[in-house]
């Protein structure tokens, strides 16, 4: 992947070196971090029987919460990668020491945010974890939904799943925006959450990866299965910042294909 075609999907993702891998660190973190939770936070979990047992597995979630990344791998019968901002990994003192192991030990992949190459270079990452039979999480809409509704998903994820092959597995989380909000400096104890698996979505029919409306419509078929596991009101719209300047004001309105 060494050039952007004029229809590569777009992400709102980050991009680093190269992927690292859930190791001891994570094992510990899985070992004692998800009873702690399950425990603490009695998360209802449904569905776990439809997460494949072996091979390559596309997570694709809604996204409330800071907390969203930690419920997954709590809930998900294996491990699970997905991209953290690479600021988390690179503090310094015991406060940069307790961060750094806190996101590796539940399955953190450290990533600079980026657009154009930035953003393939992320992709290829989770590439390479997928063809090593491992799995990955997305959040198709970009960004946390600060209202409470589902939006519009980016093509990012459709194009990983036609590239590799790998099923996509919709998730629904329900109720962390209520255990964190966005603010928030510690999760509530009040709160329960729900963590929707569905049905695996084979969407290799849609088409080659290189085609933009198979992206388009594997993505949509993503969303409609998350919207079923959620319950989220629809926004029919992209969950992205307001254009600050003329010139991102009429890139957001001319037609292209959102990532």
């Amino acid at each position: 992947m060494t050039s952007e075609p004029s229809d590569a999907p777009e992400t709102s993702v980050e991009e680093s070196d190269s992927p690292r891998h859930a190791g001891f660190t994570y094992a510990l973190g899985r070992a004692v971090i998800s009873p702690l939770a399950r425990l603490v936070y009695r998360p209802r979990v449904e569905g776990r029987e439809n997460v494949p047992a072996t091979g390559p597995v596309i997570f694709a979630s809604n996204h409330l919460s800071f907390i969203d990344s930690i419920a997954i791998p709590v809930a998900a019968p294996r491990p699970v990668h997905f991209l953290a901002k690479s600021s988390y990994f690179e503090g310094t003192g015991i406060k940069g020491a307790l961060s750094r192991t806190f996101f590796e030990s539940i399955g953190a992949i450290p990533v600079r945010r980026g657009a154009g190459q930035a953003a393939l270079d992320a992709l290829e990452q989770q590439r390479v974890l997928l063809d090593e039979g491992l799995t990955v999480a997305l959040y198709p809409e970009g960004t946390r939904s600060t209202d409470g509704r589902l939006y519009k998903g980016r093509t990012g994820v459709a194009f990983l799943a036609l590239q590799t092959g790998a099923p996509v597995v919709p998730v629904g989380l329900i109720g962390t925006d209520r255990v964190m909000p966005k603010g928030a400096k510690m999760p509530s104890l009040r709160e329960r959450i729900t963590v929707k698996f569905g049905t695996p979505i084979d969407v290799s029919a849609h088409g080659p990866a290189s085609s933009g409306k198979a992206r388009r419509l594997a993505t949509d078929e993503i969303m409609a299965a998350i919207h079923a596991l959620s319950g989220q009101e629809l926004a029919d719209a992209y969950n992205e910042a307001p254009a600050q300047g003329t010139i991102e004001k009429i890139k957001q309105a001319l037609p292209h294909e959102r990532r």
